[in-house]
């Protein structure tokens, strides 16, 4: 349990310095769509902990193999409606990085990636809204820390 959240610390150590250095050299979507991949990765770790967290409390038998029934399991058994928020982030990444998407203005500030996900949502991310997923996932892992360990501090 405290493996997955440490892990998923150092996932959000590696996000912040791809938002504040890499990104801020490197304007390209591809930057933005790795800050992805690693804020979906700072996710994972922290729905793996917070389940290993309910295994050893024995609310659960088993923690899934398949990402789906991990976080259908979560939200089961941990009806919170902060958790809840989290997790619709959490999947709304999953579909960025798995849509198809084109490139706007790259190399400069206003650098834009435009997906479309679902049934034809067009979703715009740039920097600024990298930004809020970046302190929204700084918050899930305060709030997984606070589970697991019982600390208010990251």
């Amino acid at each position: 349990m405290k493996e997955a959240l440490d892990e998923a610390i150092k996932e959000i150590k590696r996000v912040d310095h791809l938002f504040y250095v890499s990104l801020k050299y490197t304007r390209t979507v591809d930057m933005m769509k790795h800050m992805l991949e690693r804020l979906i990765s700072t996710y994972s770790f922290g729905v793996h902990a917070l389940l290993k967290q309910l295994k050893e409390e024995e609310k659960i038998d088993e923690i899934p193999n398949n990402e789906g029934l991990r976080i259908k399991l979560l939200l089961d058994t941990f009806p919170d409606e902060e958790l809840r928020g989290y997790i619709n982030l959490y999947l709304r990444l999953r579909k960025l990085v798995r849509a198809s998407y084109t490139k706007r203005e790259e190399f400069r500030r206003h650098v834009t990636m435009t997906a479309t996900i679902d049934n034809g949502e067009v979703v715009e991310v740039n920097i600024d809204s990298l930004k809020e997923d970046y302190e929204k996932t700084k918050s899930f892992i305060h709030f997984t820390r606070h589970i697991v360990y019982g600390e208010e501090e990251l």
